[in-house]
């Protein structure tokens, strides 16, 4: 976004919670829209309209199903022109300038680049109006009549621009009618605050190591300058988009809406199957509820379970970006879940948990290099550094021992709040004293607070790396 941290931090969101709570309740989901719109269109002046029109679709869509209630063939007609119109509008944004630039390259065509920029969160807006859509065509949800409750679902904006992905089932009943209360508010203020820190105090810390490596030459960089730049690149990303989902999550709780977990410690995973299980939660859900279950799943025999998973993790890494790199990603991971489902996930019992763990992190690290290199040749690279097929032939350098030593403390932060180690702490803490528990809480809250305050003061723009899908 266009806004400094600090501004929408200290001026943006103070205004907008101040006047949620001042205004009556038949006005407040007017304005949780109006808002929206404002917060979407102070960083997308102009693609704030491309939201408009995807929310207007899929509205009097919704209204069509329910006119023609019994007519199923009609119905159909309707969710169609809603899947195609909504994917041809992430199409056009997301993929054509790779879809015209690999067209040129295996064609020798001479296509001109459309050059449009992608708006911020469409991947995330057009799968929360799909799930409604989709759900009203299955009959789990209720037509929602009310132009502005269905708007104002659309353009939450703690969520709109990064997720979760919140389907319009999660959020159906609070947007007709939600309850408030001063623990929900805390509860909401505790989890914003603990996002910010993640965000701010770890992630664009730990991303600097990752920036300053990433720029390095291959055949200049050492092998444990590689594999710390890696690291620091893994920790990033879980740092910045969990830390966003709780920000986005606390917001919701602070204007009465109960948002679905987004993570739940994936770096503690035993298998890639269980990884996915705890990061982005709401993205897997979306594509289990809405292409592997009405595929088939797993109901219809081993073949077509296979060819199900296959495609689910094509369209993962497809919906992620536009690139090679990413449709790798998401085949890696596909033939890797086939496997564990096939044959590797009881092998995988037999051997020791620590094991596991490194099988599951390895790979994880090696996908997150084809997530942030610019293509496969530089990832390919990359992993050959690692490995020590580097053209530097070297192991270390007087660089890679400044970049250990300098960041040896907050990889030790990042190891320990990307596990459940504080979480055990807080409940051994708990059995001795509630009393105990709530006031290091409200301490800790209070420091992160202020640590993170001084940082926006000083820090530049560093958006979430989530926006950019």
């Amino acid at each position: 976004m266009v806004f400094s941290g600090i501004t929408f931090l200290y001026v943006f969101l103070p205004i907008v919670l101040i006047l949620y709570f001042v205004l009556p309740r038949r006005f407040q989901n007017l304005y949780i829209l109006l808002s929206g719109l404002i917060f979407y269109a102070w960083g997308e002046p102009f693609y704030v309209f491309v939201l408009i029109f995807s929310t207007l679709i899929d509205y009097f869509i919704g209204l069509f199903m329910h006119k023609f209630d019994h007519n199923q063939a009609l119905r159909r007609v309707a969710l169609i022109v809603s899947i195609v119109m909504n994917f041809s509008l992430l199409g056009l944004f997301k993929y054509s300038s790779f879809v015209v630039g690999e067209l040129n390259h295996f064609f020798g065509l001479e296509i001109g680049d459309p050059g449009l920029h992608l708006p911020i969160g469409i991947s995330f807006y057009t799968f929360q109006t799909l799930s409604y859509t989709i759900d009203l065509y299955l009959r789990n949800i209720k037509v929602q009549k009310n132009p502005i409750n269905f708007a104002a679902f659309v353009t939450l904006f703690p969520q709109i621009v990064a997720g979760p992905i919140v389907r319009y089932e999660h959020v159906a009943k609070e947007l007709d009618e939600r309850s408030q209360n001063l623990d929900m508010v805390y509860e909401g203020i505790v989890t914003f605050i603990t996002g910010l820190g993640k965000k701010v105090l770890i992630a664009n810390n730990i991303g600097a190591l990752w920036s300053a490596i990433k720029i390095m030459p291959l055949d200049e960089m050492p092998l444990m300058t590689a594999w710390l730049g890696i690291f620091a690149f893994t920790f990033q990303i879980y740092f910045d988009f969990s830390g966003y989902s709780d920000m986005a999550i606390g917001l919701g709780k602070v204007l009465g809406f109960n948002f679905p977990q987004n993570f739940n410690y994936p770096y503690i995973s035993k298998s890639i199957s269980e990884f996915w299980q705890r990061w982005h939660i709401t993205l897997g859900a979306w594509f289990k509820s809405y292409v592997y279950f009405p595929m088939g799943g797993n109901r219809k025999g081993t073949g077509r379970t296979v060819f199900n998973l296959a495609v689910v993790w094509l369209f993962t890494g497809i919906w992620h970006g536009a690139s090679w790199n990413f449709i790798l990603w998401g085949v890696l991971y596909g033939v890797v879940v086939i496997a564990e489902k096939l044959f590797l996930g009881k092998l995988l019992e037999k051997i020791p948990s620590v094991l596991r763990s490194c099988y599951t992190m390895l790979l994880v690290i090696l996908g997150w290099v084809l997530f942030d290199t610019p293509d496969l040749p530089t990832a390919g690279g990359y992993i050959g550094v690692m490995f020590g097929f580097g053209e530097a032939g070297l192991i270390f350098d007087s660089m890679s021992l400044y970049y250990l030593t300098n960041y040896a403390l907050i990889f030790i932060v990042c190891v320990m709040g990307s596990t459940d180690f504080i979480k055990r702490v807080g409940l051994k803490i708990e059995s001795r004293s509630h009393a105990l528990l709530g006031y290091s809480r409200v301490a800790a809250q209070s420091a992160v607070l202020l640590l993170t305050t001084a940082y926006l003061v000083d820090a530049g723009y560093n958006p979430f790396l989530y926006f950019n899908f």
